[in-house]
């Protein structure tokens, strides 16, 4: 059984991850994994994939202009 502060670890992990894969790309990474979810009407998957996207938003910090 999953509770919902392991699920949080999970997309925190998974997204520290991709972020060191992808840099500054992987933010939108997350986004397009999200849409093509969506797209085919996965809809877990998609909120799964827009929870990491914001997880790395949330570690990139504010944006500079």
């Amino acid at each position: 059984m999953t509770t919902l502060y392991s699920s949080v670890q999970l997309i925190q992990e998974h997204a520290r991850r991709l972020y060191e894969a992808h840099g500054d790309k992987a933010e939108y990474e997350a986004a397009q994994k999200a849409r093509l979810h969506e797209e085919k009407g996965e809809h877990e998957e998609a909120e799964t994939w827009r929870k990491v996207r914001e997880s790395i938003s949330r570690m990139r910090g504010p944006h500079e202009s």
